[in-house]
């Protein structure tokens, strides 16, 4: 469906439920890349399918070998769109200025339709929200257009158990193991607590100060160290870890950060992180012993080149960094090469009007 159109067009299956080229059988997700191909889990059929634009049929790219646990088979597949990949954004895409509430709006407090500061976020495939609910030492999820949401994780007051939470920072879904990773900011570990029904949390890392984390497509969890200055990557498995940004003590260096906050990677695994000591963000190749500037990093400020304690950090598939520029309280947007940034959200002072933000994440 386009925007603002009155029907939607086929761009896959549509020939009824079968298992020939141009059918699907309960299609279970989707993901679109920048050229408009379509894939698409074919839930039924046990299949990962490929869809040009245009096609009349797709072609299938994984899977299709019956329902099985052999290593060429599937048994109703699924896809989804990681956090930590890079996502396509038209370059022309324009954002409302007016904001609607999804979660919270009902002042602070420990109610069940209450948030207080709040940090980290995770948006599901179904817009389901995941909520680091820091004072309330607890992980919510709001279901979308829901007046309320429901504690997932913690809720049971601050401390140290397994079955508790101390000042949660950022929060993500492991859905090849149908968990939450948590940031347990207080008691500085990670970690990850069934996604359903879950009663208690194992800690999978110790002794770090973590602020933010991502996942990347092969399963990798990179996790920001403020106390370390540094972004590490654990691979699944992995008890130690690897240095894939900073590292060499807090500083503005090109090789150092200063408090990293959020980190987000792209495709071809290059970490972005928002150095927010240092008012910017910056990009880490795979393997870089430095990083580079991409947002900021012309001290601290409103001007249109400068961040003021930069947050949550997004790129696309352009390497348009889209970073949450909190003491500015505005969204900017800066592509690739850019000395300058553009405000696409806020900015217009800091409030509670719809048209404003007061320290976005």
């Amino acid at each position: 469906w386009m925007e603002g159109a009155k029907q939607g067009i086929v761009v896959a299956g549509g020939q009824g439920e079968g298992n020939d080229l141009t059918q699907l059988s309960y299609p279970q997700g989707v993901v679109v890349d920048q050229l408009g191909t379509v894939y698409v889990a074919d839930g039924e059929n046990n299949r990962i399918m490929r869809w040009p634009q245009g096609a009349t049929q797709g072609n299938v790219i994984v899977g299709g070998n019956g329902s099985g646990e052999k290593s060429n088979q599937l048994n109703w597949p699924f896809v989804h769109p990681l956090c930590g990949s890079s996502i396509d954004i038209y370059p022309n895409t324009r954002w409302q200025q007016n904001g609607i509430t999804v979660a919270g709006e009902n002042r602070q407090g420990n109610g069940i339709n209450q948030l207080s500061n709040p940090l980290g976020l995770y948006v599901d495939d179904d817009q389901t929200i995941y909520v680091a609910d820091r004072v309330n030492h607890r992980i919510v999820e709001w279901k979308r257009g829901a007046t309320s949401g429901q504690v997932i994780a913690g809720g049971n007051g601050q401390g140290s158990g397994d079955h508790q939470l101390y000042n949660p920072y950022d929060v993500i879904i492991d859905k090849e193991r149908d968990s939450l990773i948590i940031c347990d900011r207080s008691n500085e570990r990670v970690v990850r607590w069934p996604r359903r029904n879950g009663t208690s949390g194992e800690t999978i890392i110790s002794n770090i100060y973590c602020v933010g984390l991502t996942m990347d497509e092969n399963g990798s969890l990179y996790v920001t160290d403020v106390g370390k200055a540094e972004v590490r990557r654990y691979r699944r498995g992995e008890s130690q870890g690897t240095v894939v940004a900073g590292g060499n003590g807090s500083g503005n260096r090109l090789d150092q950060l200063s408090y990293p906050r959020y980190v987000f990677v792209d495709r071809d695994h290059s970490v972005y992180v928002s150095d927010e000591g240092n008012h910017r963000v910056m990009k880490w190749m795979e393997g870089a012993k430095q990083g580079i500037v991409v947002a900021g990093g012309q001290g601290y400020g409103n001007d249109l080149t400068q961040l003021s304690y930069p947050r949550g950090v997004v790129v696309d598939q352009l390497s348009t960094v889209y970073v949450a520029d909190e003491g500015n309280n505005r969204i900017m947007r800066w592509p690739k090469g850019a000395t300058q940034g553009s405000v696409i959200v806020g900015g217009n002072g800091k409030g509670e009007q719809s048209d404003q933000l007061n320290g976005p994440v």
